[in-house]
């Protein structure tokens, strides 16, 4: 890099070491914001075509550009070589997340908040859990891969092969799990959201590394990226403005539901990483492969499931509501992940061996 991506890089990095402080101002943004202007707020929202908010998707695409610019297609051969990584996501994200958040969320709903939640409203907020539970993360993903350094190429096949599962997958799951058979999920939303939160940055960054490697090699890349990766944390916390702010009142009105339906959340999310952090290590695979694949299954791709408790519940319901909440502590969660794998990174062998 030369002496001006080296300054923006170092500023960067200091900005990441204080990155949950600016979320926490982020989230205080969003709420007050959107309780002093929800005018402005409700008319945002209804920027969507096929149910994918399009403010929302800019802002994504700014977290997720930089990241398909470091992609090297030529080595995503050799991903078939470390199939440890990827067998730990899809073990987790299929066979273990969507079951254990329903069974946490019998457990919370149904008995332990029993008193506190009428039975009605409980089983609406079950059937929000379920819905994030099924969809593992699409595009955040990059943004917590970025952030422990893990491997962008072998992230980029561990999200894509998650995505033509979910296509086949995501409905009867969520189907068995509801105790429905007729479930219709907006399959416009799906394929609109992989498009534009994966294929389309993806072919754009493409594009961008091989111009830049035609006119300086991997020097050149290096050098944009350290340009224009700020823009992923800016994004990142418009984002987090932008959600808070669209469910700025009913945050504040309902706080305690809020809190409620928040904990079996939490347990799985922790729950899951550790388990799959765990599996990780346990099969000695990279930290750069492990920490993505770890945090892949902890998030969720809240899109899909905001999309589909509003298609087949209605937008005032129960289950939108639990599917926002998801949305609202995942980031915090997310960020405190990436803190503790990147403490832990010793734990892992080098890069060098098989994943």
């Amino acid at each position: 890099m030369n002496d001006r991506s080296s300054a923006v890089a170092a500023g960067l990095g200091t900005f990441e070491r204080w990155l949950s402080v600016w979320v926490a101002l982020a989230i205080a943004a969003g709420l007050l914001l959107g309780n002093l202007f929800p005018g402005l707020f409700a008319a945002l929202a209804s920027w969507e075509v096929a149910s994918v908010n399009l403010p929302v998707a800019v802002l994504i695409w700014a977290m997720v550009f930089p990241m398909m610019v470091g992609v090297d297609f030529g080595s995503l051969r050799q991903v078939g070589e470390k199939p440890k990584g990827l067998i730990v996501t899809l073990v987790v994200n299929w066979l273990i997340k969507p079951f254990t958040m329903a069974a946490l969320g019998v457990l919370f709903f149904n008995y332990v908040f029993a008193g506190l939640i009428p039975a009605e409203d409980a089983q609406a907020y079950l059937a929000g859990v379920i819905l994030l539970g099924a969809a593992p993360c699409t595009a955040m993903v990059f943004v917590w891969s970025s952030l422990t350094r893990g491997d962008a190429n072998y992230t980029l096949v561990q999200v894509s092969v998650n995505d033509v599962i979910m296509v086949f997958a995501f409905a009867p799951i969520v189907a068995l799990l509801l105790g429905v058979t007729d479930i219709v999920v907006p399959w416009d939303t799906l394929l609109l959201s992989v498009a534009l939160y994966v294929l389309l940055p993806l072919l754009a960054g493409y594009i961008t590394r091989r111009r830049l490697v035609d006119i300086g090699g991997e020097v050149a890349v290096d050098t944009f990226k350290g340009r224009v990766q700020p823009f992923s944390i800016i994004g990142l916390l418009m984002t987090v403005v932008l959600l808070f702010g669209f469910q700025g009142e009913v945050i504040l009105d309902r706080p305690l539901v809020i809190i409620l339906i928040a904990v079996p959340l939490l347990i799985q999310s922790y729950g899951i990483f550790f388990v799959a952090y765990g599996a990780a290590r346990a099969w000695r695979i990279p930290f750069n492969v492990a920490a993505p694949c770890a945090l892949i299954g902890t998030s969720n791709f809240f899109e899909l499931a905001v999309a589909v408790a509003i298609s087949l519940f209605g937008l005032g319901s129960g289950a939108a509501l639990a599917t926002v909440v998801g949305v609202l502590v995942e980031v915090p969660v997310m960020l405190s992940l990436v803190a503790f794998a990147n403490r832990t990174q010793h734990w892992f062998p080098d890069e060098g061996k098989t994943a």
